[in-house]
């Protein structure tokens, strides 16, 4: 049974930073491309980062520069390093994965949410400024 289990968000003000983990489990192939997403009330669901199985990471135009996305060696956790958080990065973030390599568009990852068949239940990140 694939699990994605979410931790590490909370309230900072803004220019801090915090750091999302996201506990994966149930996966039995080599190949799965993961994601961070997020959704601000009101608002639709967004790809922010993405990471493939050989590596391959895209960032949402919003956050580039500011969020790295990472994996441990096990590929059992990803984690999402944000720094310089302003008050537009608050929303409630979910980790996703696919079960399969990334779809590209051109050597991008694509972030659709139909992409992407397993998602964790969420974390919530404030940012006060």
């Amino acid at each position: 049974q694939v699990q994605l289990v979410e931790s590490g968000g909370g309230s900072v003000q803004a220019g801090g930073s915090l750091r999302l983990s996201c506990a994966a489990s149930g996966f039995t192939g080599s190949s799965n491309c993961m994601a961070w997403f997020r959704q601000a009330p009101g608002k639709q669901r967004v790809g922010v980062a993405g990471v493939d199985s050989d590596g391959t990471t895209t960032y949402a135009d919003a956050v580039k520069g500011r969020f790295t996305i990472s994996q441990d060696s096990a590929k059992n956790t990803l984690f999402l390093q944000m720094n310089s958080l302003s008050s537009e990065d608050t929303a409630m973030y979910y980790c996703a994965a696919s079960g399969e390599r990334c779809r590209y568009y051109s050597d991008q990852i694509r972030f659709g949410v139909w992409l992407f068949g397993y998602w964790g239940q969420g974390t919530q990140v404030t940012v006060s400024s």
